[in-house]
């Protein structure tokens, strides 16, 4: 059954990513927040499918911290469902992620016409350069900006180290942190097909503000509060992901 399921929620994805993508790239002259509140849409169709179909739900702790004023989010990444969820629980927001992403027919077009900040993971001082750039345009828009510090999707039980960008960002552009946590990899995980019957559960913290603090030091806060909610959520401290050279 759950292979069954599984089927159906990925040819449902696949097809609605299609058409949501050629959508988005219609839109494109259009404003940022009216394409955005069109294309998000095929994000918040496919949670609700993903419950009805495969019966995993999202459950949210700590929405009351979320507040009108834009922030940088800094994000568990474990799967491909965060940055759906996401978009069902946040305001209009744009993604830090690599450029390559651009280049995937139909997926990658609709995901440039809503404005990411599509680095080369391997520029160094010239990505962060772009991402406190881009990133205080976005937020002056009134946009959110989400940031995986962690770079890829790591494994359930483990936690990536956290790169400088998303701390460096905020501190730069003046605006909080909002730091969120989540369990996503036991229902769908990293790189996984099957989807797996459950409830995800989303922790929100409170927003913590990037006034008066070094860089470093705001990144080690934000990789502490989530290695003590990754503790809690999946009942075990997570080990320290390795990289492979």
């Amino acid at each position: 059954m759950i292979y069954t399921r599984s089927i159906l929620f990925f040819i449902v994805h696949s097809v609605s990513a299609i058409l949501f993508s050629c959508i988005g790239v219609l839109l494109w002259p259009l404003p940022f927040k009216w394409r955005y509140a069109v294309v998000s849409q095929w994000a918040k169709s496919n949670i609700w499918l993903l419950a009805k179909i495969c019966d995993v739900h999202l459950e949210v702790e700590g929405k009351e911290n979320i507040g009108e004023e834009p922030a940088v989010i800094i994000c568990k990444h474990q799967s491909a469902w965060e940055t759906l969820a996401l978009q069902t629980v946040f305001p209009p927001q744009v993604w830090v992620l690599k450029r390559e992403l651009f280049w995937i027919p139909f997926f990658g077009w609709g995901l440039a016409s809503l404005k990411p900040i599509a680095i080369d993971r391997k520029a160094g001082r010239k990505a962060l350069t772009q991402v406190i750039e881009q990133g205080l345009d976005r937020l002056s828009s009134g946009a959110w900006v989400v940031v995986f510090p962690e770079g890829t999707r790591i494994a359930r039980g483990e936690i990536g180290r956290f790169g400088i960008g998303g701390a460096r960002l905020a501190v730069e552009t003046g605006y909080p942190v909002i730091p969120v946590a989540h369990d996503a990899g036991k229902a769908w995980p990293k790189h996984g097909f099957l989807k797996y019957p459950g409830v995800i559960r989303m922790v929100i913290g409170k927003k913590i503000s990037s006034q008066g603090v070094a860089a470093g030091d705001l990144n080690q806060q934000l990789f502490d509060w989530m290695e003590d909610q990754m503790t809690l959520l999946e009942g075990q401290k997570p080990v320290m992901h390795e990289r492979k050279p």
